[in-house]
């Protein structure tokens, strides 16, 4: 996060067709004077006009997915992953249940629909399937049909009428097919034809190759409950399935329950025909989430997609204080499609129906051009050539730290002087310094990081946990803190909502670990620093770096490639399925590490950062002058570090630290290696590397599964240091 002239933050509630296109002309020609911010409930946006033909097996799952992860990184814009709760329409902040209240000036809520339910009893949710959201639609099914024997008969049901659960009938049918199972389709739907808003004739045709497809037609009936294995009619009557897939009309999401603004008789947020709300001329309601007052169209995709130029240039019309704001007026006829499956589509054109493999290749066009517009996830070009692009793209966090061999040669040039109360200082330097003061010891230690994030409040989480980690590992409990700040040369009111999500990530994590902040000092600069000199009262003798034993298991707490991943972030590459596995790693906390620290059978220990897994283990091999033998197979990697690597994405510090290791011998495979890249990788956020006694190696390993360290494992061993320290590679 860097200085920038921004006054104006643009937010966009839910990146659905409309705000979709907003990012990707905000790629293209951003608004010189404002910041935007995209927020969204997944990292991926989802297009449903492609849904049916992955289902179908036509297309692979990314060619429907808009990696929100990677567009708003290469659009500068930020995103954020959060659960909206709220809206102060009069201060104009967007408040949210798990993180601090966004400012804006202009708001676009674009958050869809979803299925109703009205007229419905559920007493049994476990064979329904909502076809919202989409994003997580096709895994909730795929994990659904694997509780069923590929012989037994799958009986499904499909609810609704429109030409969503029409095309949903075609394609999974099409994938059962595929798959060889056995089973029966039913479509229910209240009207008296299937294909609600299609013309007769177009009906007909649909009517008829869902027959001839072997799909059960149940019109004119309405689902009035739902049970464990059946669907009840208003007959009464009961449809035994296996599986309920709900694709019924459109209905409000009850997030907009939660926003105090005008909306009409659906809950839908009443609009001008400028698509701004009645309540605010700041706040836009797009899509589905918006109705037009006076204006009766269905909730469609192509609604949505032709409101976007509208959108934005009226966001661009209202920042720039313009007093006319552009009208959408809502096409009366449109091209639909629908895809069934077997190379072929059918087509409506006013009013006119087709059924042939000439609309299947049109729908294609359509969807696959669409899709490529928001599937460029090249980063910007930068505009000021005056920024030195190799030290723009220099690694952040941990993986921004000065090389071993730079800190190490200075400290040993250094006269530093000796005082009685260091316990442990630099002499036989560890994670943190222990200071004996009257009555009792205490650690220090000081960790900052340039953010390696766009997100302020994430970046004071991990800014506190990480400077924590010190005193965690030297059996010391936090319970004093001093901010080290630099906040970005920025318009006052940005600084204040960096400033104010910052700390409030900060504390909320110093508060769980049961210490507080004291003070601080903070200052202006290009990019946002942030981290903390942390105190803490040792309530266990430190298990530092030299105590390693001959024979000791090595046991690594949680995967490591978050330098790796951090890289691929920053250069756009990184998929929006690794990014929350790797926000999660960062964010755990290291705070068992003390009760490690009160453990006999535990010998030695330190937190995995700067230097990298090798480095590390490097510092307590020397400083017990003991060797290692590694398992590489056996270290766990975080999600998405062997793809990066596979691209040649590595931090900028991984190089210093293959050099770190000069000083030793490091056998088994060259440092150069892929196999062993993340071995040197910098780590933010990183885990625990400790010696345990084998003996004890199984019951730790439980207390770290039991405590939320699913994958720590043993990763080698300990061995007599012999003519020299070495680290084997096996």
């Amino acid at each position: 996060m860097a200085s920038n002239k921004a006054k104006h933050t643009v937010v966009l509630l839910g990146v659905g067709h409309t705000n979709a296109h907003v990012l990707r002309m905000w790629k293209m020609n951003p608004i010189s004077d404002a910041n935007l911010v995209c927020v969204s409930n997944f990292p991926v946006a989802t297009y449903s006009g492609m849904m049916p033909g992955v289902l179908a097996g036509q297309y692979p799952v990314e060619s429907m997915q808009i990696d929100l992860v990677r567009l708003c990184r290469s659009a500068n814009a930020r995103l954020i992953l959060g659960d909206v709760n709220g809206l102060d329409v009069e201060k104009q902040e967007l408040q949210f249940s798990n993180r601090p209240s966004l400012r804006y000036d202009q708001l676009s809520i674009g958050v869809g629909s979803v299925p109703t339910f009205s007229g419905v009893e559920v007493e049994s949710d476990e064979s329904l399937l909502a076809i919202k959201p989409m994003q997580t639609f096709l895994a909730r099914l795929e994990e659904r049909l694997d509780e069923f024997n590929k012989k037994t008969e799958i009986r499904v049901a499909i609810v609704g009428g429109g030409i969503g659960s029409i095309e949903t009938a075609f394609c999974l049918r099409k994938k059962l097919i595929d798959e060889g199972r056995a089973h029966k389709i039913s479509l229910v739907t209240r009207s008296a034809r299937v294909g609600s808003g299609l013309s007769a004739s177009t009906q007909k045709i649909v009517e008829n190759q869902l027959v001839e497809k072997e799909v059960e037609l149940i019109t004119g009936r309405s689902v009035v409950g739902i049970q464990a294995g059946a669907i009840r009619l208003d007959t009464q009557k009961l449809l035994d399935t296996d599986i309920i897939i709900w694709s019924t009309g459109a209905t409000a999401p009850k997030l907009l329950d939660l926003l105090p603004l005008e909306k009409d008789d659906r809950g839908f947020l009443s609009t001008s025909d400028t698509l701004q709300t009645l309540t605010s001329d700041a706040i836009y309601a797009v899509g589905d989430t918006g109705t037009i007052v006076g204006s009766e169209t269905d909730k469609a995709g192509v609604f949505a997609v032709r409101q976007g130029p509208i959108l934005w240039q009226n966001i661009r019309n209202f920042l720039d204080g313009a007093r006319r704001m552009a009208p959408y007026h809502p096409q009366q006829d449109y091209l639909k499609l629908i895809n069934t499956a077997d190379g072929k589509s059918i087509a409506q054109r006013k009013g006119q129906g087709f059924y042939a493999k000439w609309c299947f290749w049109l729908k294609d066009r359509i969807d696959r051009k669409f899709m490529e517009m928001y599937q460029d996830y090249a980063p910007m070009p930068m505009e000021d050539m005056a920024v030195d692009t190799e030290d723009a793209m220099r690694c952040l966090g941990c993986g921004g730290k000065i090389g071993g061999q730079i800190l190490s040669s200075v400290l040993s040039e250094l006269e530093i002087p000796k005082h009685d109360d260091v316990v442990i200082g630099l002499e036989e330097p560890d994670d943190a310094a222990v200071i004996r003061t009257p009555g009792k010891e205490i650690s220090v230690t000081t960790d900052f990081f340039a953010s390696p994030l766009d997100d302020p409040y994430l970046t004071g989480r991990i800014a506190a946990l990480n400077s924590a980690s010190d005193c965690f590992v030297m059996g010391a409990q936090p319970n004093a803190a001093l901010a080290i700040v630099q906040l970005p040369i920025a318009h006052p009111r940005q600084q204040l909502q960096v400033m104010r999500e910052l700390m409030t990530g900060a504390v909320e994590e110093l508060a769980r670990m049961g210490a507080t902040i004291v003070g601080g000092h903070s200052i202006e600069g290009p990019r946002l620093l942030a981290g903390f000199t942390v105190m803490g009262n040792q309530v266990s003798d430190a298990k530092t770096k030299g105590q390693l034993e001959t024979g000791d298991l090595l046991v690594l707490s949680k995967p490591i490639g978050s330098g790796i991943l951090l890289a691929a972030w920053m250069q756009c590459l990184l998929d929006g399925k690794f990014y929350r596995p790797l926000v999660d790693s960062m964010l755990q906390s290291n705070q068992i590490a003390i009760e490690l620290a009160k453990r006999s059978d535990v010998s030695a220990m330190t937190d995995v950062t700067g230097f990298g897994l090798a480095g590390h283990l490097k510092e307590m091999l020397v400083a017990s002058n003991k060797s290692a033998v590694l398992n590489v197979d056996a270290i766990p990697l975080l999600p998405g570090t062997r793809e990066m690597l596979y691209h040649e994405v590595e931090s900028t510090l991984a190089p210093d630290n293959r050099l770190n290791l000069a000083s030793i011998n490091f056998t088994g495979v060259d440092v150069a290696h892929p196999s062993v890249a993340p071995l040197f990788d910098p780590q933010t956020g990183g885990g625990i590397l400790f010696g345990v006694n084998p003996a004890a190696a199984e019951e730790v390993l439980r207390l770290m599964h039991e405590s939320g360290f699913e994958q720590a494992t043993v990763i080698g061993e300990v061995v007599d240091g012999g003519d020299g320290i070495s680290i084997a590679v096996s």
